[in-house]
């Protein structure tokens, strides 16, 4: 089976004033979080979504899920204070759920709603033959790299760099045990689950991602998604 486990416990301190994490802002008639979970809705590959969020908004999130009939969502369950922490509630929900060694579990920011359908089939088809795929984009830009944030260290080879988005996409055993492995250790906050499986020794692919699939953080984010949704995303892709 293919499970998607959607991160929407994050406080969106940098969304500015706002009465609550920015994954229930409104957009459209429609809360952040729903735009993105109705991608995994609609996908056939998709066979049950995992919601880990904020624990004092479960209720709302079942109620939200009953409400845009999300019915694909089988579970709601507390994150945490770090992304580490959220996850690895989440694959508990996902294993509460059902889900064996041998399935897929498709990782996904709740606030990157305009995630394709290309890209979930292509991380859930990845996945299957490697068992570790991340989602990026070749970065544009020249990257800096500085030490202290005072004056230029290095500049890589940008042909070498790529910006990680999500999904980040794994069978279920090897992301269960990179979690085990650091809880073990008691290490704390490592902030993504590539980096996690990558400290196991296991090979991580990729899948190309795109443009759009961006992460709403601030407000100039959130101003250009609804610049987006009201032209229609298709008539820019």
């Amino acid at each position: 089976m293919n499970f998607a486990l959607i991160l929407a416990a994050g406080t969106g301190s940098r969304m500015g004033n706002t009465d609550k994490p920015k994954q229930f802002l409104p957009i459209y008639g429609k809360p952040l979080m729903v735009h993105t979970i109705e991608a995994f809705e609609i996908n056939d590959e998709v066979d049950a979504i995992i919601i880990s969020t904020n624990e004092e908004y479960i209720d709302d999130v079942k109620v939200m899920c009953k409400q845009y009939d999300l019915g694909k969502v089988k579970a709601v369950v507390a994150g945490g204070s770090t992304r580490q922490i959220s996850v690895y509630n989440g694959l508990k929900g996902v294993i509460g759920a059902g889900a064996k060694d041998d399935d897929i579990i498709v990782i996904h920011d709740s606030a990157r709603p305009l995630i394709s359908q290309k890209i979930i089939s292509e991380n859930i088809k990845a996945c299957k033959e490697f068992g570790a795929v991340d989602t990026v984009i070749k970065a544009s830009d020249t990257i800096v790299h500085s030490e202290k944030g005072e004056k230029i260290t290095d500049i890589p080879n940008r042909s070498e760099l790529y910006q990680g988005q999500t999904p980040q996409t794994f069978k279920l055993g090897i992301i269960r045990k990179a979690h085990e492995a650091v809880l073990d250790k008691n290490i704390p906050n490592v902030t993504d689950d590539t980096k996690l499986v990558l400290m196991l020794g296991q090979d991580v692919h990729l899948v190309e991602g795109d443009k759009l699939n961006f992460k709403i953080t601030t407000f100039d984010d959130l101003m250009m998604l609804k610049a987006l949704l009201k032209i229609g995303k298709s008539e820019v892709l």
